[in-house]
């Protein structure tokens, strides 16, 4: 794949992350006590807050690293595996953008 099909990729992998982000974001407010929800209601709404936040750190991982490689596409190094310098499929960027290793030597 060219240079500028894989920009396309990334910034459309940026944009759709960008959204996932702000979403969790607003789910991740904080549940104000006098809420009134009963006390199993409210132990579940806090219960899926930490599932939210959760996700929200993973979300902001995966922009970080969609950044980190829009930014260095171009670059000699783009898209190879730190260890055994293989390029890295494509898939495997856009799939864990947070990865710098290839299927092979992934951790």
């Amino acid at each position: 794949m060219e240079e500028a099909g894989i920009r396309k990729l990334l910034e459309q992998e940026l944009a759709r992350t960008r959204k996932k982000v702000l979403q969790y974001e607003e789910l991740c407010q904080p549940i104000a006590p006098d809420s009134a929800i009963g006390r199993v209601s409210r132990m579940d709404a806090i219960n899926n807050k930490g599932v939210m936040e959760a996700a929200l750190r993973k979300a902001r991982e995966r922009l970080e690293g969609l950044a980190r490689n829009l930014d260095a596409l171009g670059s000699s190094d783009f898209g190879l595996c730190r260890r055994c310098k293989k390029p890295i499929a494509i898939q495997r960027i856009l799939l864990a953008p947070e990865s710098t290793f290839c299927v092979t030597c992934a951790p």
